[in-house]
């Protein structure tokens, strides 16, 4: 069980602090079922409730710096997300942003980012569902590795490009 003051990773939001751990003080859910209190570290104004031992959603512990530039050093082998039914492609997506896997996460990227050329040499503009998970799956994974790293988020995709110098593709 996380204490208050712990970071973790909580689903599709990403880096969150452990604000509390008890009952909630609403009336809703049971009285005697405990609940994370979490609050996003990029956007502090979002407040997460999140039931202890809950399965629902992935709440894990950040990477370690270790594990982050191990993450970092794989890129160029990880595959790009398949997706074989183009109705279940959002559904994919989702799936992927709520696994909080960072591997997961540079797969979908590199899929969108292969997407969104294809669609450029066929004379078409990327789709927005294509466009918003790009931006929440990169938000996501630089966040983390930004967080452990030590180092704005903003920063991430630069220091991914240092770190893996000329034997990277697009990260």
């Amino acid at each position: 069980m996380y204490q208050t003051g712990d970071i973790v990773i909580y689903g599709a939001q990403g880096i969150c602090r452990v604000e509390a751990v008890g009952p909630l003080k609403m009336n809703l859910g049971s009285p005697d079922a405990l609940y994370y209190t979490l609050r996003s570290y990029y956007q502090p104004e979002l407040v997460i409730y999140a039931p202890v031992g809950g399965t629902a959603i992935v709440i894990r512990d950040p990477l370690t710096r270790a594990q982050a530039e191990a993450v970092i050093d794989e890129l160029p082998q990880v595959p790009e997300l398949q997706v074989e039914e183009e109705k279940k492609r959002e559904g994919c997506y989702r799936a992927v942003l709520h696994g909080c896997d960072c591997r997961a996460l540079a797969g979908l990227i590199k899929a969108l980012h292969h997407r969104r050329a294809d669609r450029a040499r066929q004379g078409r503009r990327p789709t927005g569902v294509d466009e918003r998970y790009f931006r929440l799956a990169e938000n996501q994974l630089y966040g983390e590795l930004g967080y452990v790293l030590g180092i704005d988020r903003a920063d991430a995709p630069a220091y991914i490009r240092e770190r893996l110098g000329t034997r990277g593709e697009e990260e």
